[in-house]
């Protein structure tokens, strides 16, 4: 397990190490950060950016180590301006594309949401990710479940749900198989890592 929540898989993908842990493991579990052209240290979630890349596991700590630490400059090999907030900037940018990618299932037909469509979906064995936000009505969520096999991802709010789906609020959503549905548990994952909340726990 790394310091991101992310089970390490050697299968997946090529690693890379991490500047603060010094730990190598898959990409996924990883944010890549380039030095811009003006000495800027930015985050590359996409991992398309030019630019030699600067990994650092997919953790509030670890990103926060390596600014107060001046690690971005240490592995760039040159002076950095670095955001005083890069946890906070990262965490926006990551929560931003994981509700992208959601709506892009939505619109694609492998994602839909509301506690009876679910629930219909659950009973028929089409869910692959169930989705609830972390601030929804717990007693509200114990009554859906996350079938064997499939994964849970409870990281996003109810108003990021929401906009996923074209509505205010939404706390309950699943996807169906699909490639997405990969690409929206990696970027949970990475999520995760970064968002704590004021009692210092990270959503599920």
């Amino acid at each position: 397990m790394t310091r991101g929540g992310v089970t390490k898989d050697r299968t997946d993908g090529p690693e890379r190490k991490c500047i603060v842990t010094g730990e190598a493991q898959p990409k996924s579990g990883l944010i890549r950060f380039v030095v811009g052209p003006d000495g800027q240290v930015v985050p590359d979630v996409l991992g398309k950016l030019p630019g030699r890349g600067i990994w650092v596991s997919a953790d509030r700590g670890a990103i926060e180590t390596a600014v107060k630490k001046k690690m971005f400059a240490r592995a760039a090999r040159q002076p950095v301006e670095v955001p005083e907030d890069m946890a906070g900037l990262v965490e926006g940018i990551l929560a931003r594309h994981l509700v992208e990618l959601i709506a892009l299932a939505r619109k694609s037909g492998l994602a839909i949401s509301g506690f009876e469509k679910v629930r219909d979906w659950l009973d028929k064995g089409q869910v692959k990710v169930l989705i609830q936000a972390h601030d929804g009505s717990g007693r509200g969520k114990s009554k859906l479940w996350t079938p064997e096999g499939a994964r849970f991802v409870g990281c996003l709010s109810a108003d990021e749900i929401g906009q996923a789906f074209g509505r205010q609020t939404t706390v309950h959503a699943a996807l169906a198989t699909g490639g997405l549905a990969k690409r929206v548990v990696e970027e949970a994952q990475r999520l995760k890592g970064l968002r704590v909340d004021s009692g210092g726990q990270s959503p599920a």
